[in-house]
């Protein structure tokens, strides 16, 4: 559960990024992991994600791209975690 004192994980900035509808939409999900304090894994995210896997693969590479988010482990791109990134750290080209 997220400390009550804790702002929301999501930022507006998210949509003035030109990203494709999907790429939000898995941004939207991980904020929404994150707010309810569970890892942002891949296994998480396919528990929930409605559309499929290539869209979410490729929404998890642009956010990377973009530095939105970061993997912290990895193994062989078949089980890995994310963290949100400071707003400020965000490539917006």
């Amino acid at each position: 559960m997220v400390d009550q004192h804790q702002p929301p994980a999501m930022s507006q900035k998210i949509f003035n990024l030109n990203l494709s509808t999907e790429t939000i939409s898995v941004y939207l999900m991980c904020c929404g992991l994150t707010d309810a304090g569970a890892t942002l894994s891949n296994a998480n995210m396919l528990e929930i994600w409605n559309g499929s896997r290539a869209d979410l693969e490729t929404g998890l590479h642009t956010l990377e791209k973009k530095q939105i988010i970061k993997k912290i482990i990895s193994d062989q791109d078949t089980k890995a975690i994310f963290v949100l990134t400071n707003t400020a750290d965000w490539e917006e080209a």
